[in-house]
């Protein structure tokens, strides 16, 4: 049943193999998408917030993936079922060019990520990491636990809590029962490998003409905090159209 309006996101979007039947407009929150191994091990190859959409697979026409998405922090979101939108495709509307766009940047995510794990410090993937996250979260706190962090990183707790220890002293950020706070953004960007800046770059330059289309129709827009990277808020209006028609 399509949603008329942001709805709370489910704990876990979509599980490994399940088929994608809507896709989750993000307005809101953090969504993680990962891959577990037979063993259990786990590793994160995307962050996903309110500039992107959950589901692709169910308009790239593979239905589903042997991934899961589940969600990191709490938000809401448009839910449009996947036949609703076969129609928008077959008709080449704006939402569909839209959609390929984003997807194109989220391609550029998970190889940057697949090269970042290869080839930089843990440190630098761990201000990587929380940069992208906070962007999503207009704010400087992260409900989070170092746990977690390894399980999304695919490393063992004890080098996060390792290397978190050497950013707290660098007073760059602070843990506490759960909860992480930057207390030197630019400092934990100069930290961050480039793949931070350059996935960020990346989006701005597929997404930028979409934005330009939204500033001229005078509608709201949501940013992702202190980046360039944003959601088109006239995308907000084709997906609330899509649900009323």
């Amino acid at each position: 049943m399509a949603r008329p309006g942001p709805a709370d996101l489910p704990p876990k979007v979509h599980a490994a193999g399940n088929r994608e039947e809507y896709l989750y407009f993000l307005t809101s929150g953090i969504v993680s998408r990962f891959y577990v191994t037979q063993s259990g091990a786990s590793a994160e190859f995307a962050v996903t917030g309110n500039e992107g959409v959950i589901g692709v697979a169910s308009f790239l026409g593979g239905n589903s993936t042997p991934s899961q998405a589940v969600v990191l922090s709490t938000g809401y979101s448009y839910r449009l079922p996947a036949d609703r939108l076969k129609h928008e495709f077959a008709h080449d509307g704006p939402l569909p060019r839209l959609l390929l766009r984003y997807t194109q940047a989220l391609i550029a995510q998970i190889g940057l990520i697949s090269a970042c794990k290869r080839h930089h410090a843990l440190e630098q993937r761990l201000c990587r990491w929380i940069l992208t996250c906070l962007d999503r979260l207009h704010t400087d706190e992260l409900a989070i636990t170092q746990g977690l962090i390894a399980a999304m990183l695919g490393v063992r707790r004890e080098a996060v809590t390792k290397s978190a220890g050497n950013l707290q002293q660098a007073r760059l950020l602070e843990f506490n029962r759960g909860r992480m706070v930057v207390l030197d953004r630019p400092g934990l960007e100069a930290h961050a490998c480039e793949c931070y800046t350059v996935v960020k770059r990346e989006y701005v330059r597929l997404l930028a003409e979409y934005w330009k289309l939204e500033a001229s129709s005078g509608r709201r827009r949501v940013i992702i905090r202190r980046s360039s990277v944003a959601t088109c808020a006239s995308r907000d209006f084709w997906v609330e159209n899509s649900l009323q028609s």
